[in-house]
């Protein structure tokens, strides 16, 4: 099987940073798993961080390039559009698939521990049909009632939700619809020889990390990047709008809670991914754990990195 070097782990540990560094001595390019960068015009809130000397090429999928390490993943769909795991799985491995016929190695990096998992160890609900008697069934049930009927039907899909995911009735719906053809999938076959790395840092720093990333962010021009968001007609109740750091800021900037309150809010939600990316990632098997907080992280990652891919078939 074919390489493909996975970087993940909870927000706000340096995953992009650390992947490019990678990049540059293993003639890599990145594939981004985070559900957030897939949309265009929200750059600064979503952590995008393209070098000042990367570019934006044009194509199909498009991709940021210095001329020699590539960012794939960015600016997919608009913030109106919707984006499923399904959609992000076909374009991972159309972009991984380039990669490697051109001889170099995908790495994989971001915290979207759905990405992550599609892409290593392939996903099942990718196919499952759209049930428009069920939907109509369902549709006007409250997202209580919904999550309580995706409890009764799998347990573990419903515990393993994210907050955002509990409140948004279309995603329950879709989990319902998926629950029930699913009970019991069929293991899928890997594709790829993986390593999976892991970064991660105790909580505690985790959230100090969040307060100076949410400062600098602010800073950057994040309020003008929401205002002209909401200028073009993106409102709260998108997909993409459930993005922590957006939701309160566009709340503050239509009127519904002050600025001190949006930037309070913006780090608890935050603080809350970074606790479920958390959770996520120990129920997850196979991944070499470096703290993100050691002074040679970069060194003793590249240091196995390289003992890995020099095993090449």
């Amino acid at each position: 099987m074919k390489k493909l070097l996975v970087i993940s782990g909870p927000t706000a540990t340096g995953k992009t940073e650390l992947a490019l560094a990678l990049a540059k001595k293993l003639n890599g390019e990145l594939i981004s798993a985070d559900s957030r960068q897939v949309y265009k015009g929200m750059d600064i809130g979503t952590g995008k961080d393209v070098p000042e000397d990367f570019m934006f090429i044009e194509s199909e999928p498009g991709y940021y390039t210095d001329g020699k390490a590539r960012i794939w993943g960015y600016d997919l769909v608009p913030p109106e559009a919707n984006f499923s795991v399904s959609e992000y799985l076909d374009f991972a491995h159309q972009v991984i698939a380039d990669i490697h016929s051109r001889s170099k190695l995908p790495i994989l990096v971001g915290g979207t521990g759905l990405y992550v998992k599609a892409v290593i160890e392939g996903i099942n609900t990718a196919s499952t049909p759209r049930n428009p008697s069920l939907r109509a069934n369902i549709d006007n049930l409250s997202v209580e009632h919904l999550y309580k009927k995706l409890e009764k039907l799998d347990s573990q899909r419903a515990t393993l939700l994210n907050n955002s995911d509990r409140k948004n009735p279309r995603r329950l719906i879709r989990a319902i619809e998926v629950a029930k053809v699913q009970k019991n999938p069929e293991k899928i076959s890997p594709q790829y020889d993986c390593l999976k790395i892991g970064l991660n840092c105790p909580i505690e720093e985790l959230s100090s990390r969040i307060a100076q990333r949410v400062k600098k962010r602010l800073v950057s021009g994040f309020e003008k990047e929401v205002h002209t968001l909401i200028k073009h007609g993106i409102t709260k109740k998108l997909q993409s709008m459930q993005t922590p750091g957006y939701r309160e800021w566009m709340q503050y900037l239509i009127g519904e809670i002050n600025c001190e309150e949006a930037n309070a809010r913006w780090q608890r939600a935050e603080r809350q991914y970074a606790k479920r990316q958390r959770t996520w990632f120990k129920k997850q098997h196979g991944f070499i754990w470096f703290s993100a907080c050691k002074g040679d992280l970069e060194g003793q990652v590249e240091a196995r990195v390289k003992r890995w891919y020099a095993q090449r078939q």
